[in-house]
């Protein structure tokens, strides 16, 4: 059962990975962290919590949006092309399918949260007395590593991206030690936005496994949005609302999973705040991902063994 789950998810790791989407976002997250930069400068002093905040930010902006595109069009475009009904002949159940094209999007996802983080962790290495030239030059490393595995290791070339993100993210937090605060903002929101994508990307799966991908990005996105505003949904005042939008509102608020779990105040992040630390708060919040997608993923893999793929 592990080996069939491990083949669809490398071979969906390596069908995501080539997307044009996950090239173009990550760009825009290089072209974001200059914006970053620039901004800190006239932030009177504090060039790094700027950068860290906005860093934060844009790392679960673009991280939602690549995991509503990558599994809205998942299971679709394997349907579409026909190459499902071949794979399903071979002794694997359509469950076991299902869970091998998660695990392969949430290792795409997780590869490309780390790339960000790496990213801002290197612009946050160079606001402080760290000569620019030593994040540039572990970026280079970090890309000839990469470069090197998938020369001397064709079989691997999939695999270059992460190791590259892991040399770069380990050499960032090194180079960024003068910002212990703004780092730890940085990594420990790159952990929970890859707990974050791995709930959204079970929510477009569970839709995807009987629905289009228009459909399916659409009702995504409007759980995310309302994942968001659990909080506030579940605190509408009656004397505004009524009894009965506030009452629905609440029962919607319990119904969605509540995301506003994985965008927790500055504070907690950098482990400002009273109490529990950061390492605490995302075991709690790796806790709420585990229940999350075992959940939508038993309701996927029920759904798609009941659909008709004639």
């Amino acid at each position: 059962m592990l080996a069939r789950i491990s083949v669809v998810m490398l071979n969906t790791y390596r069908e995501a990975v080539r997307a044009k989407v996950l090239h173009g976002l990550f760009a825009l997250s290089l072209a974001t962290a200059g914006y970053c930069i620039v901004v800190g400068q006239f932030a009177s002093g504090a060039a790094a919590r700027a950068l860290s905040n906005l860093g934060a930010a844009s790392m679960a902006l673009y991280g939602v949006f690549v995991a509503i595109v990558l599994s809205a069009t998942a299971l679709h475009r394997e349907i579409d092309l026909k190459t499902l009904f071949p794979i399903l002949a071979r002794p694997i159940s359509r469950s076991e399918y299902v869970l091998g094209k998660y695990l392969g999007t949430l290792s795409t996802l997780a590869c490309f949260v780390l790339g960000n983080a790496c990213v801002f962790l290197c612009a946050l290495a160079a606001t402080g007395p760290t000569p620019v030239w030593q994040p540039l030059a572990a970026a280079g490393a970090s890309v000839g590593v990469g470069a090197v595995i998938a020369w001397r290791a064709p079989s691997l070339r999939s695999v270059a991206p992460a190791v590259s993100a892991l040399v770069l993210l380990i050499a960032g937090a090194w180079l960024s030690s003068h910002a212990p605060d703004d780092r730890r903002v940085l990594i420990t929101a790159a952990a929970l936005t890859i707990c974050e994508v791995a709930v959204v990307s079970g929510i477009a799966l569970l839709f995807s496994s009987f629905s289009s991908p228009f459909l399916t990005a659409v009702f995504t996105f409007g759980v995310f949005i309302v994942g968001r505003s659990a909080s506030t949904l579940a605190k509408l005042p009656v004397r505004v609302f009524g009894q009965l939008i506030h009452d629905a509102a609440e029962l919607l608020s319990r119904v969605v999973p509540n995301l506003m779990l994985y965008v927790p105040e500055r504070a907690l992040l950098s482990g400002e705040g009273i109490g529990s630390g950061p390492g605490a708060y995302v075991a709690l919040a790796v806790a709420h991902t585990l229940g999350w997608a075992v959940a939508l993923l038993a309701c996927a893999c029920l759904l798609f063994r009941r659909r008709d793929l004639a």
